[in-house]
């Protein structure tokens, strides 16, 4: 078996696994988990407010603005974590343990994404100059406090700008470990 396809396997028991052990009713339907060598994320969408509850649109008689919305979503994130601290902590160290990885948790409520905690992680890096010169131009300009920084705030950018296309990579990549997994067996 190639390391990728154990990678895939490992990301979909560790997937499996939290679909199974996660309570009934925190989320509208399964939760992304996003599984890497360090970390995994958990994001699960939690319910849209129910017309008439204080804060919709109807019972406001109009639809929020986007402050009203981001303000909503933040306060009803917020909620969740506190109401489910003591569960998620659980969950987490056992996930932890048996799977030798951090766990992150997030929620996207009336379509904001609030995570709660993530993992930084250092990444070793060779630049060439003029690929410093562009970090450090950034860190003179006051965008970044560190060449380090400069570099998450460039590869954040491109996963704003360029979703669609690592999406496609994505996808592309998925096809890969399929075809090799069908493949002849050495």
């Amino acid at each position: 078996m190639s390391t990728e396809q154990t990678v895939a396997d490992t990301a979909g028991q560790i997937r499996a696994w939290f679909f199974g052990r996660l309570p009934d009713g925190w989320f509208t339907g399964d939760p992304e988990v996003i599984v890497d060598r360090e970390e995994i994320t958990v994001i699960g969408d939690l319910a849209p407010v129910a017309a008439g509850e204080p804060g919709s649109a109807a019972e406001d008689g109009a639809a929020s603005g986007d402050a009203d919305a981001e303000a909503m979503a933040a306060g009803r994130s917020r909620r969740f974590r506190e109401e489910t601290r003591d569960t998620r902590v659980g969950i987490a160290r056992e996930a932890e343990r048996r799977f030798d990885r951090k766990v992150s948790w997030g929620v996207v409520s009336e379509g904001q994404k609030v995570m709660f905690t993530t993992l930084s992680v250092p990444v070793m890096t060779r630049l060439r100059q003029a690929e410093r010169r562009v970090l450090d131009t950034l860190v003179e300009a006051g965008v970044a406090r560190s060449r380090s920084d400069a570099l998450a705030w460039c590869v954040r950018l491109v996963g704003e700008h360029e979703d669609s296309w690592l999406g496609a990579l994505r996808d592309a990549l998925r096809q890969v470990e399929q075809v090799r997994a069908e493949g002849p067996r050495s």
